[in-house]
Formats: structure tokens, C-alpha cells, sequence
């Protein structure tokens, strides 16, 4: 089934004149509707421009035609609203979404998660969709009426909830969402965010989206890299048909025509099964409500089982041969470092944290621990290696 470029609203698509609101009552705005002014406000917000210069998986000098944790964020945008038009869902809040979905990364993508939770082991552990809640509820400040962005509650849900489940019913936290549960215990104590259901459709289709571009995405860049050839892909499913496709039709061209046609085409495959796929599910599950999107005992949104098995291939493939690529995990591992420097400096005092980021800071360790590892998350690349520098005399050249 091919995607429909324009759709009737579905009827469990969220509704923004039906939104729960926002935890800071605020007057209705005139030319835009809730789940816009959300969009809006996650654009202008400090954490999103700071993405720009954030690792995607290669640090940014690597060359400056690789994904940033910004385009690749766009890209996810793009997406997700393809999806969300196709399928009759609210495209405001499906942005939103997606643009917000990567907010609370650190510096050096995932490499520096993985530092700046272990150093935070003895104090809740760090998780970057927990991270993304904190700034959009806390530490943005460019409001005089309120901390954070002051989002819609169908905003925040997703925001944490993108990914299934946080708990069950009862309130105890699934197996593998733990850490992040008691990091955003603390807000939920404030405003209930069902942890138990799933999120929006919206939602949903946000996160699928992520996959998709971190599978053609990152094919793309690992080939730009010359990490694989282009031929090493033709095993694959879905994504080896298509290339045998391509060059067949394409004889002679340039690998780098052949990667983009790959890639484009493996986007719309996988964007018009999930389509057919959630279209096929809310059929078979009876959803005609967002309620009923909620309550489901499965997710709404997601891969046909073939194409879930070429998604699992493609990131099994993508393991080896560029996360785990010798090269780039040098680069990663000298980024570590840099991120546990930086904490255990400014743990050991805190006289050089800036002074906005020091002030009212008591000497308890669990509260200093997550106000520097709020700094330091909200850290570019640069200016981490920037601070590092300041300290120490061996900050690593990441190249």
C-alpha cells in the first residue's frame, strides 16, 4: 500500500482544542493552536540549537558532511510527519516530537552517555530521554512566568513515553526503563504522565521514525566514511534488493549517486510499510480513540515483521562495521574520557563551574552530582574539549 500524501484526521489522532493542558495555565494564543506552540517553542529553545554541534556518530571533525545530532534530528522531523500525514495524525504534535526526541544527549553522542551515567552510578544513573524532560520542564529559562518550556501535557507524555511503557500498572518500573523512571519521578510526583500506558500515536510514529533514519542515515554516512563498500550490502534484506535495483538500472553511475538512491528508496519503503503496518494494527486492535491508543496491550505504530527483520538487520550489520569500527571507537573512547574529567573535576570543586550553575548549590552530593551532570550534558563537543582544555594538559585531539 502506498502512502496517501493527504489523509482524513484519523479519529484517535490527538487534538490539540482536546489537550490536557499545561501544568502553568497560559492564555490561548490567537494564531496558533497548542501542539504548534509547542513545536515552536522546542525551536527556539537553547537545547535544540545547541544540537547543531553535538556527535551523531562521527564528532564533528570528522568533515562537515556527516550527521549532527541536529540534522539528524531534522531528518527524524521529516519523517515522522511523512508518517503522520499519511496516517491521519496531528503533524504539530508528531514534530514536536520528533525535533524534541534527542534534547537531553550529552556531548559525543552516545559515547558520552555512557560516561556521564557511569559517573552518575551512585546517584540515579543518567538517561537522556529523563535528561530531555528535565530541560523541557526545568532547566530552559526563558520565561519570566515559569522553569522550562511549559509544554502541553500530551507533549511531555510523549517526550518520555516514546518508546512504550515506562511501568506497569501498579507503578513499578519495567526492567530496562529503571533509571528513568526514578529520574522523572520527581516531576510525575507533580503532574501524572500515566507511565503505565502507551503514548500518543503521534508519539509512536516519532520514535519509528528514528529508526528509519538512523538506518538509512547512518548507512550513508558509514559509507561516506569508507568504512564498508557498497556491494557489502547486497545481503541484506530490503536494503540489498534495493541496491540490486539501483544498479541495475543505474549501470555505470557513481557510488555516491548509488548510496543516495539506496538511501532515499529505503526510506519511502520502510515510511509506506509502517504506514500499511499501523493502518493493519489499528484494524485488528479495534482503535478508534487515542484512549484506546493508550490502554492497547501492544504498540499501534510499527514495522510489518519483514521489515522489522530487515531493521534488525540493518543495525546488526551497521555493529561491526561502523559502532563498533575500530576507528570510531578510538575516537569515542577519548571522548569518555573527556566527559569523566570534566565530572570528576568539578565534583572534587566547585569554584569553576560558572557561577549561574554554582549558585544556591548545596554540598549534598546526589543534588551537586546532577547539577553538574546537567552542565555537562547541555555541552556542545566543543565546548566540552574547550573545558577540558582549561583543566587539564592532555585533551585528546579527536580526529
Amino acid at each position: 500500500m502506498a502512502i496517501q500524501a493527504e489523509r482524513e484526521r484519523a479519529s484517535f489522532a490527538a487534538d490539540p482544542a482536546r489537550s490536557r493542558g499545561r501544568l502553568v495555565p497560559e492564555k490561548k494564543s490567537r494564531s496558533r493552536n497548542k501542539f504548534r506552540r509547542d513545536c515552536d517553542r522546542i525551536i527556539h529553545s537553547t537545547a535544540f540549537r545547541r544540537l547543531k554541534h553535538k556527535t551523531q556518530v562521527f564528532v564533528s571533525h570528522e568533515g562537515d558532511h556527516y550527521r549532527t545530532r541536529l540534522t539528524h534530528t531534522l531528518e527524524v522531523a521529516q519523517i515522522a510527519r511523512a508518517l503522520a500525514r499519511g496516517l491521519g495524525l496531528d503533524e504539530d504534535l508528531t514534530e514536536t516530537l520528533a525535533l524534541a526526541h534527542d534534547l537531553g544527549h550529552p556531548p559525543f553522542g552516545h559515547a558520552g552517555e555512557r560516561a556521564l551515567d557511569l559517573c552518575m552510578k551512585d546517584f540515579g544513573g543518567f538517561d537522556h530521554n529523563a535528561q530531555a524532560l528535565r530541560i523541557v520542564t526545568q532547566l530552559e529559562r526563558r520565561y519570566a512566568d515559569f522553569d522550562g518550556l511549559n509544554l502541553t501535557w500530551e507533549s511531555l507524555e510523549g517526550i518520555v513515553k516514546h518508546n512504550g511503557p515506562l511501568t506497569d500498572r501498579a507503578g513499578k518500573a519495567l526492567p530496562r526503563h529503571e533509571k528513568g523512571v526514578a529520574a522523572i519521578a520527581e516531576y510525575t510526583a507533580k503532574q501524572d504522565l500515566e507511565l503505565w500506558s502507551f503514548a500518543s500515536g503521534e508519539a509512536q510514529v516519532a520514535a519509528v521514525a528514528d529508526d528509519i533514519a538512523y538506518d538509512a542515515h547512518d548507512l550513508d554516512d558509514a559509507l561516506r566514511a569508507d568504512l564498508f563498500g557498497l556491494d557489502e550490502i547486497a545481503p541484506l534484506p530490503v536494503a540489498g534488493a534495493i541496491y540490486a535495483r539501483v544498479k541495475e538500472r543505474y549501470l555505470g553511475a557513481e557510488d555516491g549517486r548509488l548510496t543516495n538512491e539506496v538511501t532515499r528508496r529505503l526510506i519511502a519503503a520502510m515510511i509506506e510499510d509502517v504506514s500499511a503496518e499501523t493502518d493493519r494494527r489499528a484494524a485488528r486492535m479495534g482503535i478508534l480513540t487515542i484512549e484506546e491508543v493508550r490502554a492497547a496491550k501492544s504498540a499501534l505504530a510499527g514495522f510489518s515483521p519483514p521489515m522489522a527483520a530487515a531493521d534488525g538487520a540493518i543495525k546488526a550489520f551497521l555493529t561491526p562495521r561502523m559502532y563498533r569500527h575500530p576507528r570510531v571507537l578510538d575516537i569515542m573512547e577519548r571522548a569518555q574520557a573527556v566527559v569523566r574529567d570534566l565530572f570528576a573535576h568539578y565534583f572534587a570543586g566547585l569554584a569553576d563551574l560558572p557561577a549561574e550553575w554554582a549558585r544556591g548549590l548545596s554540598s549534598h552530593d546526589e543534588s551537586k552530582a546532577r547539577r553538574i551532570a546537567d552542565f555537562i550534558a547541555g555541552m556542545t563537543d566543543n565546548f566540552a574539549l574547550a573545558e577540558h582544555r582549561r583543566f587539564f594538559d592532555s585533551t585528546p585531539d579527536l580526529r
